[in-house]
């Protein structure tokens, strides 16, 4: 259906009910309707089916009618970049994405999605979340924003960079022309990198065109997974985050008005989700790079990539000083950062 579509029905519909509403007769308390909700996530459809079909499959089957969530996938029915506005207005009722991406208007969305270096694994963000306090400050946060609830946060893969021409030293990323995300693509123009924002449906054939040169968006799994390792020719190891940070985010008024058995039901889902997540992504991270069989490996010398990260130490404090909140972030990164030096192996080598 498309987008114009979607919303012009949507308002028939509303318009439509409210008559009925008008006429209809008193129906017993009993007879309760079943709730609906519409959630549209960051993932095109192949991805979809590993990194939230399952959920929400698992959801509408345990709700037993009660309510049901039709799952939409990237752009299907609102553009990325307008959904945190789509979810105040209550065109849709939640989303799965990373602050950036939707353009979250709090200070802190500019840690989400791949913050340089902010990890090095997949278990950094549920332990910074949980164990670090950042879900406290991502609560105050959206405690300021009307109309939409901060549900939850969760790791997804890593940020390589797969191109169709080998990355072998930090000087052939100059002039790059990738798909990445917005804070990341930030960070990456110091080397001369080219962030190009595209649809995610158009990324594949941006990359037979020549359009793109490359994308930093996801880890291999994604490459083979979507079908982006069918045209590019390279993966390189080096990365500039080991977990793309994402959450679940709800409509206020639409979450609010769940009774709390639903509320915990979908709390649940999404920490089952999570951990699905954790293990199909570090399979699949291993399993693609040495029995995938369509990307040449490649990698920038330690040393020479320990430039980069120094780097991303500087961007750390430039965001840092753009809020009291995003500087009690960074000091905690900081503070983990070292800590899993401290700890040594396995946590960092």
């Amino acid at each position: 259906m498309k987008r114009r579509e979607f919303i012009t029905k949507a308002g028939i519909a509303g318009l439509a009910a409210a008559g009925a509403a008008a006429v209809a007769p008193a129906v017993h308390a009993s007879q309760k309707s079943t709730i609906k909700w519409r959630l549209q996530t960051y993932a095109g459809p192949a991805l979809a089916e590993h990194v939230i079909k399952p959920q929400i499959d698992a959801f509408n089957k345990a709700a037993q009618g009660e309510m049901v969530i039709e799952l939409y996938n990237s752009d299907q029915l609102v553009p990325t970049s307008e959904l945190f506005r789509a979810m105040q207005r209550g065109t849709i009722d939640a989303v799965q994405s990373d602050d950036d991406s939707i353009g979250a208007p709090v200070d802190v969305a500019v840690f989400a999605a791949y913050f340089p270096f902010a990890s090095r694994y997949s278990l950094d963000v549920p332990t910074l979340f949980n164990h670090y306090g950042l879900k406290e400050i991502w609560e105050e946060a959206y405690s300021e924003v009307k109309g939409v609830s901060w549900l939850g946060a969760g790791a997804w893969d890593p940020c390589n960079f797969a191109t169709r021409e080998p990355i072998r030293s930090v000087n052939d990323l100059k002039g790059k022309r990738v798909f990445t995300f917005p804070t990341g693509g930030r960070f990456l123009s110091r080397f001369g990198v080219v962030p190009v924002t595209l649809p995610w449906e158009d990324v594949q054939v941006a990359l037979q065109t020549g359009e793109l040169d490359g994308i930093a968006w996801s880890g291999i799994t994604e490459c083979y997974t979507v079908g982006w390792a069918d045209v590019t020719k390279y993966y390189l190891t080096n990365n500039i985050s080991g977990a793309w940070a994402g959450s679940y985010f709800a409509n206020t008024d639409k979450w609010e008005a769940l009774p709390e058995h639903l509320k915990t039901l979908f709390n649940l889902s999404m920490d089952s989700s999570n951990y699905y997540r954790l293990h199909w992504y570090w399979w699949g991270e291993a399993h693609y790079r040495t029995k995938g069989g369509k990307l040449e490996l490649t990698s920038i010398p330690d040393a020479e990539w320990q430039t980069v990260e120094d780097e991303a130490f500087k961007f750390w404090d430039e965001i840092a000083a753009k809020s009291p909140r995003n500087a009690k972030v960074v000091a905690i990164l900081k503070e983990y950062v070292d800590t899993m030096r401290k700890a040594g192996k396995p946590y960092r080598y």
